[in-house]
């Protein structure tokens, strides 16, 4: 059972000494993990470069509120999840299972739940359907993520128009009540504004203060701090003096995302930061800065903001699309700096040579794919080297391979399976077995069934064809891109637009039937029939909605190029 915990990239790790029979295979993250995750962006990205300008000082910054992670601009928050269902594949695929969710939330039932109780004990002339009305006023809303990387946190800035006077009440309720107090005071002018605490579902609370025509909330008041001057704020935190500039009415968030303020003809606006797409490795794709969706009377409409770097990469994603096999449920593209990588390989046990063999020959743009008939941990990478005849780097590839996949095996005589090298034309190959509970062989069709330390395994596999670079934990996404690049299978470029930039690819279909059989592996009809039934019954359906969907392809406009900071590039949904 224990076993069933592991991750399956932790299964084929390299570890520098055997392990113990508790921990039998020490993860240290693969090869590709730089390259992995760092064009997923669903799919995977830490620090970034330094674009070719320094980026100017944000109004927030130096009044000690952190920079936002995301940031939901909105003309009603009431509206936003119907307004979310106006676009027809999320119609269809949420419908109203989404709006209620929204409206039964657990926090938002707790909040107005309190709230009503502290109208009717104090007898206030308030009504009862006060939060309705906030929750239609326009808004802006800006997230942090917590520890666990997802957004958590958020600062709340609201018009409150009409309501200007309801909410005064509850300065005198605050006096006496269990759960409304006054924690404070900002100054905002020459005004003194209280700050309120209210608390909610038991061990919840939250702050807010209210000034003339604008109503601040802070949903976590350890989040709270004094601006520190010179210094950097820490992620999340949010000073009294920001909260006094909001309710002052000035505009601290759309900066941080290189925007002008919302206009009125876009009612809804999510930004979203690289650092939350990019899970901790946006070091590796430092050109990508954010995605952002508007929408207006026209529909929906999405836009990828980019960075300016001073060695700009590579953004021609051709030969990727040329090498990768056609099939893919999703795929994306990306430039990707190479230089960074150095280091981690080297901390990964690589040694100095071999990463800075591969740093020097990366031609800066990679590919990831994930495919129906293999698994959503096992997806297919593809990158470019600069030279045509790159059999020079075998010897140092080969080596970087074994250092960094494999796992040692057996619970007394430790060893790791020897790497596999093949070479045809100008192919050539490297293969591992690593012992695996995730792998798609079972360990009795091994030639050395008793060599294998669990009840499956993988063949992990690399090779380099020409100037093509590929890379999976499935071995035969790599035989089947090896066929690609011989012209024994079509490759993705076929179904694709020419002559335009594409970093997304997006097949619904084969997307439905990964996710299908993703879902219904980890949910063992014998050890999860509630869960299971649950999956059959409400999330298989959807699935089967998802995959009626033609492919689309995500275009930028043609000879698009990063010029400053947080440019937005509007993306064009192509369909195939």
């Amino acid at each position: 059972m224990a076993d069933n915990t592991v991750s399956p990239e932790a299964d084929v790790l390299a570890s520098d000494a055997p392990a113990t029979p508790t921990s039998r295979r020490r993860p240290i993250v693969l090869l590709g993990l730089c390259l992995f995750a760092g064009v997923a962006g669903g799919l995977g990205w830490f620090m970034h470069k330094p674009p070719v300008l320094p980026a100017a000082a944000l109004a927030s910054d130096k009044l000690g509120m952190s920079r936002p992670d995301g940031l939901l601009e909105t003309s009603s928050l009431k509206q936003l999840p119907k307004d979310l269902l106006m676009e027809p594949f999320l119609k269809s695929t949420l419908t109203e299972d989404f709006v209620f969710y929204y409206e039964a939330n657990a926090d938002r039932l707790g909040l107005i739940g309190s709230l009503r109780r502290i109208i009717y004990e104090h007898d206030l002339n308030l009504q009862d359907n006060l939060i309705e009305q906030l929750f239609d006023q326009p808004a802006d809303v800006a997230l942090w993520r917590g520890d666990d990387g997802r957004l958590k946190d958020f600062l709340l800035v609201m018009d409150r128009g009409g309501l200007a006077k309801v909410l005064e009440p509850l300065a005198k309720v605050a006096l006496d009540d269990s759960q409304l107090s006054k924690v404070g005071e900002v100054k905002v002018g020459s005004d003194d504004v209280a700050l309120y605490q209210l608390t909610y579902n038991a061990r919840k609370s939250l702050l807010f203060a209210s000034h003339d025509d604008k109503l601040v909330v802070l949903s976590n008041p350890a989040r709270l701090v004094d601006a520190q001057n010179g210094t950097q704020p820490e992620p999340g935190n949010v000073s009294s003096q920001a909260i006094a500039a909001l309710l002052n009415g000035d505009k601290l968030f759309p900066e941080a995302f290189g925007l002008q303020p919302r206009a009125p003809e876009v009612k809804q606006r999510l930004s979203v930061n690289a650092s939350v797409l990019a899970m901790g490795y946006q070091r590796f794709i430092p050109n990508f800065a954010g995605l952002r969706f508007d929408m207006d009377d026209k529909g929906w409409h999405s836009y990828l903001a980019m960075d300016e770097l001073d060695n700009q990469l590579d953004f021609d994603f051709k030969p990727i699309w040329q090498a990768m096999p056609m099939g893919a449920s999703a795929c994306v593209a990306l430039p990707l700096a190479a230089e960074q990588q150095k280091p981690l390989l080297m901390k990964l046990g690589a040694d100095e040579a071999s990463a800075q063999a591969l740093t020097e020959n990366m031609a800066g743009a990679a590919g990831l794919c994930w495919y129906a008939d293999s698994r959503l941990y096992t997806p297919l990478l593809v990158a470019s080297l600069k030279d045509q005849d790159s059999g020079k780097l075998d010897g140092e590839l080969g080596k970087l391979f074994g250092s960094m996949f494999g796992a040692y095996e057996g619970n007394v005589d430790a060893h790791v399976f020897p790497v596999v090298e093949k070479q045809a034309g100008t192919s050539h190959e490297w293969q591992r077995q690593v012992s695996s509970s995730f792998g798609p062989y079972a360990a009795k069709d091994a030639e050395n069934p008793d060599a294998i330390s669990g009840k499956a395994f993988m063949k992990v596999s690399m090779a380099r064809h020409g100037s093509t670079l590929l890379l999976s934990l499935d071995d035969t996404l790599v035989n089947k891109a090896l066929g690609t690049l011989t012209k024994n299978f079509p490759p993705m470029a076929d179904v694709l637009p020419k002559d335009l930039l594409m970093p997304f690819y997006f097949g619904p279909d084969a997307m439905a039937q990964l996710m299908q059989k993703e879902t219904l592996d980890s949910l063992p009809q014998d050890m999860e029939p509630v869960f299971y039934n649950a999956a059959q019954t409400l999330l298989i359906p959807k699935l089967r909605t998802l995959g009626g969907y033609g492919k689309y392809a995500l275009t930028l406009p043609k000879g698009s190029v990063p010029n400053g900071h947080w440019q937005w590039l509007p993306l064009e949904w192509k369909a195939l």
